[in-house]
């Protein structure tokens, strides 16, 4: 498993002693309107179990591909997760990140982005990775736009209809690092 630290941040997958911590973030009401719901009842066992099927798929994902979402650290609390996450529906890999309210507005998840595409185009050598978000997402679509992913389409995924996917390829990404880098 990787862990990674930006300017500001510390990644690194998700432990069982976590889950508490993410269900508190995943399931915020604020957060958890832009994510696919938790099945079943929504009580706090049932949200709290939630949280650790997550973390074990994510630990699964992480033996199997090399990649899952982290957790997202900022002075040793967990403030959301993001990463990169193989999605089979769409047969591809998505960057995606999920922030605690308290973190919204900081360019944490613009950090965490960028960190989680450096990673993919260059540790696993990925040819694109894409993003998706509803339409009324203006924060998480002008995140994908800060990191140079560029709107290509419409899709349907798990209940969410007309969603906007964004993209960006290995090579659009080089030219894109090799310019800021100058």
């Amino acid at each position: 498993m990787t862990i990674l630290r930006t300017d500001r941040l510390a990644l690194r997958p998700l432990l069982p002693d976590d889950a508490e911590d993410y269900a508190a973030m995943r399931f915020h009401p604020e957060v958890a309107k832009w994510l696919p719901s938790a099945p079943g009842k929504q009580d706090e066992s049932a949200l709290l179990a939630a949280a650790r099927a997550t973390i074990d798929r994510f630990a699964a994902s992480w033996q199997e591909r090399r990649l899952a979402p982290w957790g997202v650290f900022l002075d040793a609390k967990l403030i959301g997760h993001g990463g990169l996450n193989y999605v089979p529906e769409f047969d591809a890999v998505e960057v995606l990140w999920a922030l605690h309210p308290e973190a919204w507005g900081k360019g944490y998840a613009t950090e965490v982005a960028e960190a989680a595409l450096n990673y993919g185009f260059g540790a696993l050598d990925l040819g694109s990775i894409f993003a998706i978000t509803l339409e009324s997402n203006a924060a998480s679509q002008a995140v994908m736009r800060r990191i140079g992913l560029t709107y290509r389409k419409r899709v349907d995924y798990k209940g969410f209809t007309d969603i906007a996917w964004f993209d960006i390829d290995r090579a659009t990404y080089a030219e894109r690092t090799s310019m800021a880098a100058r």
